[in-house]
């Protein structure tokens, strides 16, 4: 059988054995609109919830994500932009921000990977800085006992707007409605302390209203004061189903079915091998995105399996306290890890290493990307030349009938095993 899956920003291939036992994991294949443009329009101009446009006068800030999510801004932004020009807000009133959160800032230059051209020669685009405390505005503490602290300059706008996708989030449950600013817009802390949450019950990938990280963005969002949200819902090749607008809280409410209904696949039985691609750029851009592919497949993973992480990762691990609490002295062994990051307490950045070593202590973890093999062993990976020889390695250890599943867009899947 001939595998071919998303790499980078191309693919990549093996073949597996004639009569292997293989099952593919993925979202349900559902066409694009046949009108992407026309379907984000009606969207905004019907928009869910009561809410009102941006009058003129008026100064709006729009929360956009940054290069690690595949979001079709040249066709969410259009009619945004479009309406409030309609309204009379004026172009030099319009900033938009890029949500970060504590993603490495992304400079001037790498702007048109997510925007197109002519908006950055009409409006002002800036990055957010989780760490600039003097462009942080505290808004208190949440029910949660998260402290809140919010970017400056998307508090003092009259009218906030925040755009993104819906999409499956390994301990928020969805990315979608308020997260780009609740979380892509916080000050450090606030990230910290939300994101320490993914160890409680309820913070599980695929849950919501139960998920206790969730609803503490969503109270965040309601601190800030969020007036619109415009969100897509993404088919395997990032290409647009449908559009919600509106009340981010009606967006949410009227997304979150369908995407669950999209992204869901349930599965009968844990596999013996895992061959995971994260689906490709952005979702592989770096080893700190790309994890989420392998916490999903692991959920579907047998204990003492072999799973084979395909990401490119062409900017490395994309977190420098991840790399510093790796490196600080060298770690014999994932459970070596797991007992550091106990003893020295939640941080984000050195979260991923326990999100990571969570998995691969109980799971055989090979990667083929673009690493340096030292450096991807030093973060306890270890490190294949290509897929092909991968896969012939982890046969070698698991029985001619060995259930092998295989998710091309690990990212985007919801695995459920139907015994649970």
């Amino acid at each position: 059988m001939q595998l071919n899956l998303p790499y980078g920003n191309g693919r990549i291939q093996a073949v597996l054995p004639a009569g292997s036992n293989v099952e593919f994991v993925t979202p349900k294949h559902q066409r694009p609109a046949d009108d992407p443009a026309g379907t984000v329009r009606h969207a905004v101009y019907n928009p869910l919830g009561a809410v009102k446009p941006p009058r003129a006068g008026q100064t709006v800030a729009i929360a956009i994500n940054d290069k690690t999510r595949p979001v079709p801004h040249e066709y969410l932004l259009p009619p945004v932009l479009g309406g409030m020009r309609q309204a009379g807000v004026r172009n030099e009133d319009v900033l938009f921000i890029i949500a970060t959160g504590t993603h490495p800032r992304m400079t001037p230059a790498e702007y048109s990977a997510i925007l197109p051209a002519d908006l950055l020669e009409t409006y002002r685009v800036v990055c957010h800085d989780a760490f600039d405390e003097a462009n942080l505005t505290h808004l208190g503490v949440t029910d949660r006992g998260t402290p809140v602290t919010i970017n400056s300059d998307y508090l003092a706008a009259d009218y906030r707007i925040v755009i993104g996708n819906i999409e499956p989030h390994q301990f928020q449950g969805f990315s979608g409605g308020v997260k780009s600013a609740a979380i892509g817009l916080a000050g450090v802390e606030t990230i910290n302390r939300n994101h320490a949450m993914m160890r409680e019950d309820g913070a599980r990938l695929g849950v919501f209203d139960e998920n206790p990280a969730r609803q503490d963005v969503e109270e965040i969002g309601r601190m800030i004061g969020v007036d619109f949200a415009v969100n897509a819902l993404l088919n395997h090749d990032k290409q647009i189903i449908n559009a919600y607008a509106g009340d981010p809280a009606a967006v949410m409410l009227a997304g979150i079915p369908q995407a669950r209904a999209l992204y869901l696949a349930r599965v009968d039985a844990p596999f013996e091998l895992m061959i995971v691609s994260p689906g490709g750029h952005p979702k592989d851009i770096n080893l700190y995105q790309a994890q989420k592919g392998l916490a999903h497949a692991a959920a579907i993973t047998r204990e003492g399996g072999a799973l084979i992480l395909c990401a490119a990762c062409p900017e490395g691990s994309g977190n420098q306290g991840y790399e510093a609490f790796m490196k600080r002295s060298p770690m014999p062994s994932h459970k070596a890890v797991l007992e550091r990051f106990e003893r020295e307490g939640f941080q984000v950045g050195r979260h991923k290493a326990f999100q990571i070593s969570r998995d691969a202590a109980r799971i055989r973890t090979t990667l083929v990307s673009e690493l340096d093999d030292d450096f991807a062993r030093a973060l306890l990976l270890q490190p294949q030349p290509d897929l092909q020889t991968a896969i012939d390695a982890a046969l070698e250890t698991l029985p001619n009938d060995a259930r092998i599943g295989v998710m091309p867009a690990a990212n985007a899947t919801i695995p459920i095993l139907v015994s649970n």
